[in-house]
């Protein structure tokens, strides 16, 4: 027996693993201490569940634990790489790229370093949603303080060739920074392999708590950034403010929990989702894949339904939680800049919805999701061919 209605929505945020829950809770009750009193055995007890989640989030990328800075999630962390950077960096070198199918703090984030006086270069993408690497070799030039691609994109799940970008960048003497809210604890991320300099972590969206998150930041004097925020200087100056032990213990736990089962876990939702569009694509065959078929997180499937409209599709399909693709990546309403990057018009665009599957989903939901989504679209006259 199914129980709706059935979560899909794993991009947005996913449910918190009881392990997590379990790592957390000594600092929601007797270690309660300030991590940053250094006098005392509360404080000392605090200030270790730090050091742990330290080194359990560098493990997962092959950093220091030195180099792990906490944020209040992946939006801070990406704010705080491009500003901190080009504040230091943009006198000398007064340019940043970045993707137009970034999530929209990085985008956000890209516009507010254009106030400050410097250059943004906006990459395009393929149809298929990667970037050409021959253009980001282009773009880069000596002027080219920082370069932002995001790893897995939120929208449409497409894996951006991030050794290739990291080689490129490396060579031209530019720094390479990615947010990998969506990567990080799911695919295979090496910073020193990939020659990645920074990288936005967040914990929500590897089932752990929100309101938590990390950057990255490779150590040495050349990823020197200005601190976004006034204050203790905690996090080695970096990041100023008392930091949660629960959150931080949380999202430690959580990227060890997803390092030891990244494989497994890869390979079971593959097969989940291949079940999930097999059944789907046997019975509407016009649906169209956003986003390259092969370079793509398995646990994202985004769909075009040609001919309907998803926000009218969602409403006959209240079992199921899903993104309509009107609006996943922001509380914006309109068409998904994304989709529009990648050369769907506005009625494709408007027609997406945005599956998303994760550690807690089974087949049998996914046998449900696939029926349920079948009977809606024939009840609402089926799809153009």
């Amino acid at each position: 027996m199914v129980t709706t209605p059935i979560y899909l929505d794993y991009q947005a945020t996913t449910p918190m693993d009881e392990r997590v829950l379990d790592a957390m809770m000594p600092y929601l009750t007797s270690k309660f201490g300030n991590p940053h009193s250094s006098t005392h055995r509360f404080g000392w007890e605090a200030e270790a569940a730090l050091d742990i989640a330290r080194e359990q989030v560098a493990e997962v990328i092959g950093a220091d634990a030195g180099e792990i800075y906490f944020t209040s999630g992946a939006t801070e962390a990406n704010n705080l790489a491009l500003k901190g950077i080009m504040d230091v960096w943009g006198r000398k070198k007064p340019h940043l790229v970045t993707v137009v199918t970034e999530h929209k703090c990085v985008l956000e984030a890209a516009k507010a370093v254009e106030r400050a006086g410097y250059r943004v270069t906006y990459l395009p993408v393929r149809p298929n949603g990667l970037i050409d690497l021959d253009q980001l070799a282009e773009a880069v030039t000596d002027e080219t303080a920082l370069v932002s691609v995001m790893a897995v994109n939120n929208e449409i799940g497409v894996i951006q060739p991030m050794a290739d970008i990291g080689a490129i960048c490396r060579a031209k003497g530019a720094l390479f920074h990615t947010d990998a809210a969506q990567g990080f604890g799911k695919i295979t991320l090496d910073v020193n392999a990939m020659n990645i300099d920074l990288m936005s972590i967040s914990g929500h969206k590897i089932y752990g708590p929100k309101g938590v998150g990390a950057l990255y930041k490779r150590s040495g004097r050349q990823t020197a950034l200005t601190p976004q925020m006034s204050g203790g200087g905690q996090e080695g100056g970096i990041r100023s403010g008392t930091q949660a032990p629960a959150l931080v213990a949380g999202l430690g736990a959580a990227a060890s929990i997803c390092k030891a089962e990244m494989a497994q876990e890869k390979d079971r939702l593959a097969h989940i989702m291949n079940r999930f569009k097999s059944k789907l694509f046997k019975e509407l065959p016009s649906l169209l894949v956003n986003g390259d078929e092969e370079m793509r997180w398995a646990g994202n499937l985004n769909l075009s339904f040609p001919g309907l409209d998803g926000d009218l599709l969602l409403a006959n399909i209240r079992s199921l939680a899903v993104s309509s693709g009107a609006a996943c990546a922001s509380a914006v309403s309109g068409p998904s800049y994304v989709l529009q990057a990648i050369g769907r018009t506005e009625a494709l665009s408007k027609s997406a919805l945005r599956i998303g599957i994760g550690r807690f989903t089974g087949d049998d939901e996914i046998d449900f999701a696939a029926e349920t989504l079948i009977s809606a679209v024939r009840e609402m006259g089926g799809l153009k061919s």
